[in-house]
């Protein structure tokens, strides 16, 4: 059968069987997404017990909450980010900080300070190395964006994120840090380790079958807003990590790791009140002002909220 004969086979399910009111955007991605599975059945001549098996999958990894997992373990969401960078490149928008992925484990209504935050509950504070990350908010010609929301968050030491992970404290590590009159953030918190997929999950299961490992560079998640600039998404990666250009949801981008610096200072570790030494990361954000005639960088989409 031909990709023409299929068109027109899927034409007439989707879209000559219409009686009612249409959505035709809906129309047109469900046009779209079956047809272009009919190919696939048809080109690579996939079995009816295949089909099925697909299905299954799908609905076992909706059950374990796996498929935000999923989509970028199968790039689908680093596939996104290159088109919003596209769209904003053709408008002309170069220099800002990357995007990149947002992932699955963003919670809505973490506590709220003004510049700075601690993010640890200190739980792990006797085998973490202590943090401290500071900048600036920077609009698109470098000037500081006065009240800034920068929302953050992390795993622990083992990998886990609070509220998915019932174990830790609600909203460890997570903290919505407002820049001061002068666009600064700063925070304290545990040098982040990377995390895997879980071993036993759909999302290793399939990786698994495509030889790929499931596993992610310690990271750090950031939603950067103010008003009148568009929202950024984003992370930054801890330099030095073993999968740090190696990531299974292939966010890790050029621009996006920053140096960590040791600080082994009596003086400045003394300053911070600690015993010890620990890392610290300068790194300013720079957004781009809000225009009508580039796509909405704002992503609507269903996230946990405590």
């Amino acid at each position: 059968m031909t990709h023409n004969d299929i068109d027109s086979l899927v034409k007439g399910w989707i879209i000559d069987t219409a009686k009612g009111p249409v959505n035709p955007r809906v129309q047109q991605v469900v046009f779209g997404l079956v047809s272009a599975l009919c190919k696939t059945i048809e080109d690579l001549d996939i079995q009816a017990t295949e089909f099925w098996s697909g299905l299954e999958y799908l609905r076992e990894a909706g059950v374990r909450n796996e498929l935000g997992l999923l989509a970028p373990g199968l790039g689908l969401e680093r596939f996104l980010d290159i088109r919003a960078d596209e769209a904003e490149a053709k408008a002309g928008l170069i220099g800002g900080t990357p995007r990149t992925i947002e992932g699955p484990l963003y919670v809505a209504g973490a506590p709220e300070s003004k510049g700075y935050a601690r993010l640890d509950d200190g739980s792990e504070s006797d085998k973490a190395e202590v943090l401290f990350m500071q900048g600036t908010v920077r609009d698109e010609h470098g000037q500081p964006v006065a009240g800034a929301k920068v929302e953050v968050w992390h795993c622990n030491l083992m990998g886990g994120y609070s509220f998915f992970d019932q174990t830790q404290t609600p909203f460890n590590l997570r903290r919505t840090i407002i820049a001061d009159g002068e666009g600064r953030y700063q925070f304290r918190s545990i040098l982040p380790v990377g995390y895997s997929c879980p071993p036993d999950g759909t999302t290793q299961r399939l990786l698994d079958q495509l030889g790929r490992h499931g596993h992610r560079p310690a990271h750090i998640h950031f939603f950067i807003s103010a008003e009148g600039q568009r929202k950024l998404t984003t992370q930054i990666n801890i330099d030095g990590d073993e999968f740090l250009w190696d990531d299974f949801a292939f966010a890790s981008r050029e621009g996006l790791v920053p140096a960590v610096n040791k600080i082994t200072d009596p003086a400045a570790i003394k300053a911070k009140g600690l015993d010890q030494p620990y890392s610290e990361i300068d790194f300013d954000f720079r957004l781009y002002s809000d225009r009508q005639a580039v796509p909405a960088a704002e992503v609507e989409r269903v996230r946990a909220a405590a």
